[in-house]
């Protein structure tokens, strides 16, 4: 008797962490590869926009930095702290 009910919970389980899969964590490994992709692609003279919010145009770009430009100021910034690029932004609005 109760193995049927036992076996519809197993089920019920399977279902709900396929479902987690396919709406959660599929979305986030799909967004963290694009994010990783424009990160590799970033070149000098490109507009970004950092995620502490400060926008800039890329000087020069090393393996892991990036050298920006802000109002006349010059910042090495992480590549990981690169967000977004500024045409990104302008286009949302």
């Amino acid at each position: 008797m109760g193995g049927g009910q036992g076996m519809s919970s197993i089920l019920m389980l399977g279902l709900m962490v396929l479902v987690f899969y396919f709406f959660m964590i599929r979305p986030q490994m799909k967004k963290q590869k694009e994010l990783k992709k424009f990160r590799e692609g970033l070149k000098a003279g490109d507009k970004i926009v950092s995620i502490g919010g400060i926008h800039g145009k890329i000087l020069e770009v090393t393996d892991s930095t990036v050298l920006i430009q802000s109002e006349g100021t010059k910042l090495r910034l992480e590549k990981s702290a690169v967000s977004q690029a500024m045409e990104d932004t302008l286009q949302a609005k």
